[in-house]
């Protein structure tokens, strides 16, 4: 037993861990988790690994993969390519553990204060690379000043994650008038500025834009709505004016569009509706099943035959999340994966902050999934991965669901205090 305790513990640790690394290295969170799953597995029992796979949370994300696994069979590439195409998938099978997981661990809060300061740590990192372009160490993104590591939308995603999580606990706090709210609300606002300002990702503003629609509705109903609606159009003519970044990123639009259209130019707009419009042709010819796992570069690579500019490039992805899944695995794919995601956001229909908190992690997948195919890429991916199996298992753990040979009156009295202090005041 105190073996079995002692493994929990340490899988605990290298969770957090994990969550700590990934808005830096790909290469440590990749070694981390490797080492996670070495010690969870021998930890997790059978019975309850079992009932997270029937659940719909847990299930959903299996049998996607499962689907994607079959899909194999009627591709036509090599054994490498269908492989390659179904690593895309792998992660999804963590979910289900990390649901077993922290539906009986306490230290899922610390996972999510990890990646809290970590964050911060990287937000702090961009402004100094920002404001002292003097220092002769630039970051690891040469040309892209204030992006220390990886690349600006990977790091725009994740602010905007950490913008929605302080919200509601800034406002909370200022409801009782607490001066530790302004400090949250600042936090937020830090966060928030480095995207307008520094490293504007042009997805990473859409997702804000819903986000903000969501949590309008969610805390001040939907009168409110219209308040908070007005206010944020206030607020984006002042930012339109006081930022140059974000007038040349929004600016870049048209001129995108226009090189495209009138000369085949590769630019980043044109590069996504040449890879969509292919997408779709790709799509009508096997609409059901799609043409198998690993398929894509294949297709894509057939159709740039002879072409130049934007249509002679050859893609691994075609930049949206429900084309790369119905290219592959058709309709059915496609029905499986939006049930996925809506399975996801039923499960955080909660009240709590922390089903708040994974809300705010479904919705930014969905939405900038629409853009990029974020689900099965490494960052974006494992951040969804993670999210939605810590705060799932929380969010469980809150509602009773522990089989009761596993529930303790200090564990209960433990769940049912976070349960209250979760519980938002601004409703």
């Amino acid at each position: 037993m105190l073996k079995r305790i002692d493994k929990r513990a340490i899988a605990d640790w290298l969770a957090i861990a994990v969550a700590a690394s990934l808005p830096w290295s790909t290469s440590a969170t990749s070694i981390l988790i490797v080492v996670w799953l070495m010690v969870l597995l021998p930890s997790l029992e059978i019975g309850a690994f079992c009932r997270e796979f029937f659940s719909v949370a847990g299930g959903l994300p299996t049998i996607l993969w499962l689907f994607a696994a079959v899909g194999m069979l009627w591709a036509d590439v090599s054994w490498a390519d269908r492989l390659a195409g179904l690593s895309g998938f792998h992660k999804l099978l963590v979910i289900p553990l990390l649901l077993v997981q922290f539906r009986r661990s306490t230290r899922g809060t610390w996972v999510l204060l990890a990646f809290l300061v970590s964050c911060a740590a990287l937000l702090t990192t961009s402004y100094v690379l920002a404001l002292w372009p003097g220092l002769s160490w630039r970051g690891q993104v040469p040309g892209i000043p204030g992006v220390p590591v990886k690349d600006y939308v990977a790091q725009s995603g994740e602010f905007v994650i950490c913008v929605f999580a302080l919200l509601p606990g800034a406002l909370s706090l200022l409801r009782v008038r607490s001066q530790h709210g302004l400090i949250v609300l600042t936090a937020a606002a830090l966060f928030f500025a480095n995207i307008l300002y520094i490293a504007t990702g042009r997805t990473a503003l859409v997702v804000a834009a819903v986000l903000l629609f969501v949590f309008a509705a969610r805390y001040f109903g939907w009168k409110g709505v219209c308040g908070v609606v007005l206010a944020a159009i206030v607020l984006t003519f002042v930012i339109w004016k006081s930022s140059p970044n974000l007038r040349a990123q929004i600016n870049l639009i048209p001129g995108e569009y226009q090189q495209y259209s009138s000369s085949n130019a590769r630019t980043r707009i044109g590069e996504r509706i040449e890879f969509w419009k292919k997408s779709v042709s790709f799509i009508s010819e096997a609409p059901i099943f799609g043409h198998g796992t690993g398929e894509i570069r294949k297709l894509f690579g057939q159709s740039a035959t002879g072409e130049a500019g934007a249509s002679a490039l050859v893609p691994d992805n075609p930049h949206n999340q429900t084309l790369t899944i119905a290219i592959q695995l058709g309709l059915v794919g496609v029905i499986l994966l939006y049930a996925m995601w809506i399975g996801h956001v039923w499960l955080f229909r909660g009240l709590t902050l922390t089903a708040w908190i994974g809300l705010v992690l479904v919705v930014q997948n969905i939405v900038s999934s629409l853009f990029n195919s974020h689900l099965f890429d490494f960052t974006q991916g494992w951040l969804y991965v993670f999210g939605v199996g810590v705060v799932g298992g929380m969010v469980q753990q809150c509602k009773g669901t522990m089989p009761d040979s596993e529930i303790t009156p200090s564990h209960s009295k433990r769940v049912l205090t976070r349960e209250a202090d979760d519980r938002p005041r601004i409703l």
